[in-house]
């Protein structure tokens, strides 16, 4: 049955993913990935505690003995209001973050029960594009064919896209693919999560994100553009017999079938929150000023393909446990 996720609480997702933007943000180019990675996952914890909810973690910080909050299965929210299945990534870019990079966030998406596909902690090969090249990929294609029927959507050359890929040995060939066929590239160190929500948007700079990346990240970015009327296509790409056996596990009987959007997210009753930690394609970093700083964040519903942009000042004498003091 949909439920149809209150208006009320896509703001309440946005405080969440603030929260753990403003207590990781100060770490920026210490080094310490694990440190800003802890700072953002118990930040973020604490917020949805308090959020009116009966939610489950589907993709989270990993299995129950490997992490000790926002684990996959923990039940998160007050236990009151609607059942809903949770995705997170606190920190999406945690070696970003340590070094001062690009393109950080805090991610959330929540869903009806049952909506998002349970994607293992491993390898996805994925293809996404914005509402106006919907309908016109095919991950099974070359990905010269798929430049073309982009570039058709968006009434522009193949030589006018941008495509970006992470800069990975895993994604050579397909880097080498997209040069012969004429297409600008931006490649970047990490994080293809932040990219892959940009494709939905015409002033972004990115028209696809294309290659293989993390699977957790991919289902958050498949939320992210079903609620825009967004495209992605995807195939998990296990790297060893315990991986694939692992998916199965979580449910996926053919791991190397073609996932498309049906099969990431189910249907458009699915909220989408970011908050940039460091400045992206779509979303600034968080800025900081004496005892105030400055977050901005978007929140989309499936439901009425809304998309808010968020500027916020928050005092930081009212909020101290969300920010390390010193190094």
């Amino acid at each position: 049955m949909r439920i149809e996720i209150e208006r009320e609480l896509a703001l309440e997702f946005v405080r969440v993913t603030e929260a753990a933007a403003l207590a990781c943000g100060r770490l920026m180019g210490t080094g310490d990935k694990d440190g800003c990675d802890a700072a953002a996952v118990k930040a973020m914890r604490t917020a949805l505690s308090t959020v009116e909810i009966n939610g489950t973690i589907v993709i989270g910080e990993g299995e129950m003995d490997e992490a000790p909050m926002l684990y996959i299965g923990e039940t998160v929210g007050t236990g009151r209001g609607p059942a809903v299945d949770v995705a997170v990534d606190p920190l999406e870019g945690t070696n970003v973050l340590a070094k001062g990079l690009t393109r950080a966030l805090s991610v959330l998406a929540v869903a009806e029960e049952g909506c998002l596909l349970h994607a293992p902690d491993m390898y996805m090969d994925k293809l996404a594009v914005g509402p106006a090249a919907r309908g016109r990929i095919d991950i099974d294609a070359p990905i010269s064919y798929n430049l073309r029927e982009v570039a058709r959507g968006l009434n522009r050359n193949v030589e006018d896209l941008v495509v970006v890929i992470l800069d990975r040995p895993r994604n050579e060939k397909l880097i080498n693919e997209v040069r012969r066929a004429g297409a600008r590239i931006k490649l970047i160190p990490d994080g293809d999560l932040s990219p892959a929500v940009a494709v939905a948007f015409e002033d972004s700079g990115v028209d696809v994100l294309a290659g293989i990346g993390g699977a957790p990240e991919g289902v958050l970015a498949a939320a992210a553009l079903r609620c825009v009327g967004g495209e992605m296509q995807a195939r998990l790409w296990p790297t060893s017999e315990a991986e694939a056996e692992r998916a199965k596990k979580m449910g996926i009987k053919d791991v190397r079938q073609k996932l498309v959007m049906d099969d990431l997210v189910r249907n458009d009753d699915v909220v989408f929150a970011a908050t940039g930690v460091t400045d992206g394609e779509l979303l600034k970093g968080v800025y900081y000023s004496g005892h105030t700083a400055r977050t901005h964040s978007l929140v989309m519903r499936g439901t009425t393909g809304t998309v808010r942009f968020i500027e916020a000042l928050h005092r930081l004498d009212r909020k101290p446990e969300l920010v390390k003091k010193g190094r």
